[in-house]
């Protein structure tokens, strides 16, 4: 049940946006083990005069940032394996993994409102958070 936001600076076309959505959601399903029905993920684009880069980088218009909102319970492992997969599926569409950055916030299930505004700490999920 993790929200995603996926923020860049290119504006890309319908087919390839939709690519990044699901190198991101697959790499969720792998190393979270999320159920392949729960996707809320969006893209972002903000013109590059408004999402400021590093002068480092060498292709600035591809630099991306993945805002992950979970549940507390995911381990060190099950998030190194989520970096990675991130970062493999997404330069396999041509975006350097040096431009990809990845952050995860996790919060207690009872933080969140779910299904009909119920606190996630209330409901069967139907998957394990602890992974």
């Amino acid at each position: 049940m993790p929200a995603i936001l996926i923020e860049v600076r290119k504006d890309y076309n319908e087919q390839d946006g939709m690519k990044i959505i699901e190198a991101v959601h697959s790499a969720m399903v792998s190393a979270f083990q999320i159920p392949a029905e729960d996707k809320t993920i969006r893209l972002l684009v903000h013109p590059p005069h408004r999402f400021a880069v590093s002068p480092t980088k060498t292709k600035p218009e591809l630099y991306t940032l993945i805002s992950i909102d979970a549940f507390s319970g995911r381990s060190i492992d099950a998030k190194r394996k989520l970096f990675g997969e991130i970062v493999k599926n997404l330069s396999e569409l041509g975006i350097p993994k040096d431009h990809i950055l990845i952050v995860v916030r996790d919060s207690k299930k009872e933080s969140w409102g779910v299904q009909g505004g119920q606190s996630g700490y209330d409901v069967d999920l139907g998957f394990k958070v602890e992974v």
